[in-house]
């Protein structure tokens, strides 16, 4: 299994998007989004859910 921040980092690349697009998207900076995707920051289950969204994912998509 897949830890989150890994999960995050497949889906997004798989996706095509850089960190500067879904950071966009998700109305955060670039480097905040860049935090979390490399574990520097929590991702705490409300930017889950805006995330999960993004793609279309159950925000429990991305934790388990």
């Amino acid at each position: 299994m897949l830890k989150t921040y890994k999960k995050l980092q497949k889906i997004r690349k798989k996706a095509g998007l850089s960190y500067e697009e879904i950071a966009r998207q998700l109305g955060i900076s670039k480097s905040f989004y860049w935090q979390i995707e490399h574990k520097k920051r929590r991702l705490y289950y409300n930017m889950a859910v805006k995330i999960a969204k993004l793609f279309d994912l159950k925000p429990d998509d991305l934790f388990y």
